[in-house]
């Protein structure tokens, strides 16, 4: 039997040189297709697991909205407003009691840059029973204090700390031009932590 081929209709193709040129890459684009393919399934499966998680931390954050609230109801009755006042006086006692100025002037020992100092302390404790400081610090310039709030915020120790205010003011004897009011949420080191630290 004779089969006669048009080369002018059906050309003729080297079916091997095309695989040998493009198999390899071929190839290679279908693993990196099929990586990639399987890295969006995985995604998608670990943003469901995300997404469970965060419902779950919703709804448990809820529930402790409500326990909050329906306490605070009920401590707001005349009945129990002596207990709640006798509590917030007791916590801010505890509060003030377990503030250390020796701990807190160390922790500004490591932050405070040179020809910049302390003027004046003042703790307070927030409604949100959060510990905070209010400095006075005095200087020759306003760049050191931005430097003490940079270092501050960069600490373990100071959170949320900003210039509240600041004075031109010369001082007796001092070459300090500038005083500058700083507020910052001060989280102590507890003993224990510092203990096991220390081993």
């Amino acid at each position: 039997m004779r089969v006669d081929i048009n080369l002018a209709t059906h050309p003729y193709e080297d079916v091997r040189r095309f695989w040998l040129r493009w198999g390899a890459p071929l190839g290679l684009l279908s693993i990196i297709t099929l990586v990639l393919l399987y890295s969006a399934i995985l995604g998608i499966i670990s943003a469901r697991k995300d997404r469970q998680l965060i419902r779950e931390s919703q709804a448990q954050i809820a529930a402790r909205d409500q326990e909050k609230a329906k306490a605070e109801a009920e401590l707001s009755l005349p009945q129990n407003r002596t207990t709640r006042d006798r509590s917030n006086f007791l916590n801010d006692a505890f509060q003030r009691k377990s503030f250390s100025w020796t701990r807190v002037f160390e922790d500004l020992e490591q932050v405070m840059p040179p020809g910049l100092h302390v003027v004046s302390i003042k703790p307070e404790t927030t409604d949100s029973n959060q510990l905070q400081i209010k400095l006075e610090v005095a200087g020759e310039s306003r760049e050191r204090a931005e430097q003490l709030v940079k270092k501050m915020e960069s600490s373990q120790r100071f959170h949320e700390t900003h210039i509240d205010a600041e004075s031109a003011q010369q001082m007796a004897g001092s070459t300090d031009t500038v005083i500058f009011n700083i507020t910052a949420n001060y989280v102590p080191e507890v003993e224990g932590a510092k203990s096991q630290g220390g081993m």
